[in-house]
């Protein structure tokens, strides 16, 4: 099992999640999902190029049957968000559709393979197993176009790589060979019950508590994901919707630049404000000039949590197949971010006789991609496994 590679992605509407299993050596990656049109005339050229990440530096263009517009360049993830043209994804987003989807994806891959091979600048890196996801809304009508968008061979481009010798450019060949697509919200509960390196369960409560019902509520960037789980399969019936964080998060980006003459360079900064906790929730519009924007994200991390809530009743409701489950789970970025909020809103929903006791797990904003990487893992031996049995007739 260790001696294949392994890619899991968790394409966020925030962020996309990333890990990586090579001969057994994990690695974990994560950028914000933006991407922005790249212009060589405006481009600034750092002061100290040794003081320049790669990470925040993604020049990319990409060589690839999966992308439609092939002769543009593009600012991604880190060094995207910085940009005044950064374009962040919208609610109703089509992930399988849209070019952003493999451009960032293939250009998180060509970062981790440049990571590999800190020396080279042609870089041949094969996936053999690669497991992303999707929303529940597009998983069964889009999985099959992303997978076969994904298979087969790509080349992405870096420019302007800190640390190599002009032209600055770094070629990573990539070939992926086999893609398997998971439902969000549905793979965080793999994650959950199996370890990440035996595969074996980790957690037999829960498997038993499956027999009964267990309901997991996904909430991300521009969707929120309900998966009922019933004897340790998912249930198709319940369905996800049209809502997250990024809704609130703007608000907040906008009062705070109305108010206190701060801007955002994007979602991401403020949410990486968010998640280093109430300790840092300042802006310095000016030098000198700390301002305290807690009065601005409080009131919106409420109003998501009571709707989060009521999605969560609705979809409780929705399937008789679910009704009575023994656990209802949180997970996602932003139900991390608004945990606090979110049990406060529940303790009012007790009080009012409709009770929603939530379980917030240990790693909830990583599961979906822990179980995507555990998803792949399983592929990949059921692929070893069906090979070996045709084999079986043939040497006999």
């Amino acid at each position: 099992m260790n001696n294949y590679n392994y890619l899991a992605v968790d394409i966020g509407n925030s962020w996309y999640k990333v890990l990586a299993s090579d001969d057994g050596q994990l690695s974990e990656y994560q950028m914000p999902n933006a991407i922005a049109l790249y212009d060589d005339e405006f481009y600034e050229k750092p002061y100290d190029e040794e003081d320049i990440e790669l990470e925040e530096n993604l020049i990319v263009e990409i060589k690839s049957p999966a992308v439609t517009n092939k002769r543009e360049i593009f600012y991604a993830g880190k060094a995207a968000a910085r940009q005044r043209n950064v374009s962040l994804t919208s609610s109703n987003n089509q992930k399988a559709d849209e070019d952003r989807t493999y451009i960032l994806l293939f250009a998180a891959a060509a970062y981790h393979a440049s990571n590999l091979n800190p020396e080279d600048i042609e870089i041949s890196y094969c996936v053999d197993q690669l497991a992303v996801s999707l929303p529940t809304t597009q998983y069964k009508e889009k999985k099959e176009l992303l997978k076969q968008r994904l298979i087969g061979s790509h080349t992405i481009t870096l420019h302007k790589v800190p640390g190599i010798s002009e032209p600055k450019e770094l070629i990573v060949k990539l070939e992926i060979k086999d893609v398997i697509v998971g439902a969000e919200g549905a793979c965080a509960y793999l994650g959950l019950i199996r370890d990440i390196d035996t595969l074996a369960i980790k957690d037999d409560g829960l498997v038993k508590d499956s027999r009964k019902g267990v309901i997991i509520g996904d909430l991300g960037g521009d969707s929120v994901d309900f998966v009922g789980i019933k004897n340790s399969k998912p249930v198709a019936s319940v369905e996800g919707d049209h809502f997250g964080i990024n809704l609130f998060l703007d608000t907040v980006i906008k009062k705070v630049s109305k108010n206190e003459l701060y801007t955002f360079d994007s979602r991401s900064e403020l949410e990486e404000k968010l998640s280093a906790g109430q300790s840092e929730w300042y802006v310095e519009p000016f030098a000198g000039v700390r301002k305290d924007i807690s009065k601005y994200v409080i009131p919106q991390l409420r109003i998501m949590a009571i709707k989060y809530l009521e999605h969560f009743d609705r979809a409780r409701s929705s399937s008789s197949e679910i009704k009575g489950a023994s656990r209802y789970i949180a997970v996602g970025g932003a139900a991390k971010l608004a945990q606090k909020q979110i049990q406060e809103a529940a303790v009012r929903w007790a009080d009012k006789g409709r009770p929603i006791e939530l379980t917030f797990p240990e790693n909830l904003e990583k599961l979906n991609v822990f179980g995507l990487m555990i998803l792949a893992k399983m592929n990949q031996i059921k692929k070893q496994h069906e090979n070996t049995e045709e084999l079986i007739p043939i040497e006999g």
